[in-house]
């Protein structure tokens, strides 16, 4: 586990749970992992109103890929 990862247990809704659990499959990612990963996209769109949801999550995913897969930018 990496170090600053803290085990603590929080309480959500059934609901919530079954929703992460199901994306979590679908996005390869653990349950906590999903959470957390929304709760960065909820932080980063409050932190900037501006800014489309779809945004924020197409950027936090293309910070998360490997560099190396990475395609260059070419404009039209």
């Amino acid at each position: 586990m990496p170090e600053n990862v803290a085990n603590r247990s929080v309480k959500i809704s059934e609901e919530m749970y079954n929703t992460a659990k199901w994306t979590a499959e679908a996005e390869h990612r653990s349950i906590s992992g999903q959470i957390e990963f929304w709760a960065r996209i909820g932080k980063a769109a409050m932190d900037n109103p501006d800014l489309p949801v779809d945004f924020i999550r197409d950027v936090l995913v293309s910070k998360a890929q490997n560099r190396a897969l990475a395609e260059p930018f070419q404009p039209e």
